[in-house]
């Protein structure tokens, strides 16, 4: 069983940055593909980033160029660095693990809040 606990959210200004962390519990954290998803007020969840054992990266196009998901198996984290935060992204965002092979993320963590406001 995985077990995932996010941190580093919090309220930023428009155009700050933030870096959210997710650390893992598994031995097995470095075979996961791992992502990092959010919900806003009144929408559904939504897939923001995503990183694969080997490194492979894919991001909402909402986010690219300004948000970056990296990870360090020998700390059994992921990331989610992001700048020039915008009000379209305040949520909570939650990180995900997905086993191999697995269709799914099966993991989740308790979610993180981010807000942007002046």
């Amino acid at each position: 069983q995985e077990q995932l606990v996010e941190s580093g959210g919090g309220q930023v200004q428009p155009g700050g940055s933030l870096r959210l962390s997710c650390a893992a519990s598994g031995s097995l954290f470095s075979i996961y593909a791992m992502a990092w998803y959010r919900q806003g007020p009144g929408k559904q969840r939504e897939l923001v980033a995503a990183i694969t054992s080997g490194g492979g990266t894919n991001y909402a196009d909402s986010v690219k160029g300004r948000f970056t998901i990296s990870r360090d198996n020998a700390k059994k984290t992921v990331y989610l660095q992001m700048h020039s935060l915008n009000p379209e992204d305040p949520a909570v965002y939650y990180c995900a693990a997905r086993e191999y092979g697995a269709p799914e993320y099966g993991y989740w963590g308790q979610g993180t809040q981010v807000t942007v406001s002046s």
